[in-house]
């Protein structure tokens, strides 16, 4: 093979080898949780018997995979936007292994979770208000920002 082949053979390789690097690039990138929220007026009346009082409208939270999750908090979105140290209406944290999950609604018990203060309650939540949910895991952090007013249907 002559020295021109050869030298042309190594630049296609190089090449396709940077191209497919490339396209996969998002294989290196740093893993993130994506989260989002379904408000369900209809289940208000199946909650009530439980016994944990009214927390308003019922939301459900759905994450992207199966999480070991190491902390769980709602706060008010303006009250954390100008004070770091918001306080939680609800918060939940692990002491030591929770369950892996996928799916949560707000005031519920997480297995292998407990709540941040002995005996805390969840507060209720207002239809008026923008909230900002926070998730911690063992590597990732995330949060995303709710309200419970639900979506108006297409007329």
């Amino acid at each position: 093979m002559s020295r021109t082949k050869t030298i042309l053979i190594v630049v296609l390789l190089l090449g396709f080898g940077s191209l497919a690097v490339y396209l996969n690039k998002d294989w290196f990138a740093k893993r993130t949780m994506q989260i989002s929220h379904r408000v369900s007026p209809w289940m208000k009346d199946a909650r009530r018997g439980r016994g944990r009082g009214d927390l308003g409208t019922p939301v459900t939270f759905q994450l992207d995979s199966y999480y070991r999750l190491t902390s769980v908090k709602v706060v008010i979105a303006a009250e954390i936007a100008t004070n770091k140290y918001a306080h939680p209406l609800w918060e939940l944290v692990t002491t030591s292994n929770s369950i892996p999950t996928a799916s949560f609604a707000y005031g519920e018990r997480l297995r292998g979770m407990t709540p941040a203060v002995k005996g805390a309650a969840p507060d209720p939540l207002d239809p008026e208000v923008k909230y900002r949910l926070l998730i911690k895991t063992k590597d990732l952090a995330t949060q995303h920002d709710f309200s419970t007013k639900p979506a108006q249907a297409a007329q």
